[in-house]
């Protein structure tokens, strides 16, 4: 099946989303994480798509599309790299809907989005949690309040998912 998870494929996007944050930033700083400008900006695209395909009782399909979307959706909008031309039309339609020009933006949007970009800003949110500083311009209350809700969506979509737990224990629920 086309859609299934391709490991070859998987580990040429993650080296890909490696280079494109490292070598091609918009800013230099966008090379590492806003809260402690050491770690890899990488790892956190990394991590949002390892954690959704664990998710066991998504099919197959779902998570090995959402994985290259969060994978590669931060590279549209933080560096100045190409996707690569190998991405299926599908996936290219979820980076533009998880594309958003400030994180604001995102926050407000989101729920006008497909399901499945919204349970796929889910865990780039609970990502943005388990990192959180309070440096960030942006009010965590409304950040765990969007989430909230998120999670709520994404639970009566496709039952209680490890991302939901995740969110739950993050916001206080």
């Amino acid at each position: 099946m086309a859609d299934n998870i391709n490991t070859k494929k998987l580990s040429e996007l993650i080296l890909f989303v490696i280079t494109a944050h490292e070598e091609y930033p918009k800013q230099p700083d966008n090379s590492f994480r806003f809260w402690d400008k050491r770690t890899p900006y990488s790892i956190h695209p990394i991590w949002c798509a390892m954690t959704l395909l664990t998710e066991t009782t998504l099919s197959e399909e779902l998570r090995w599309r959402g994985a290259q979307a969060l994978l590669l959706h931060d590279v549209v909008e933080d560096t100045t790299a190409t996707l690569p031309s190998n991405i299926s039309d599908e996936v290219v339609k979820l980076i533009q809907e998880l594309t958003f020009e400030t994180p604001t933006e995102g926050l407000e949007k989101i729920f006008q989005k497909s399901e499945e970009a919204q349970l796929l800003k889910l865990y780039d949110m609970v990502s943005n949690l388990l990192d959180w500083d309070q440096k960030l311009n942006m009010k965590i209350e409304l950040y765990k309040g969007v989430a909230k809700k998120l999670a709520h969506l994404v639970e009566k979509q496709h039952g209680n998912l490890n991302i939901v737990s995740m969110a739950y224990a993050l916001i206080g629920w």
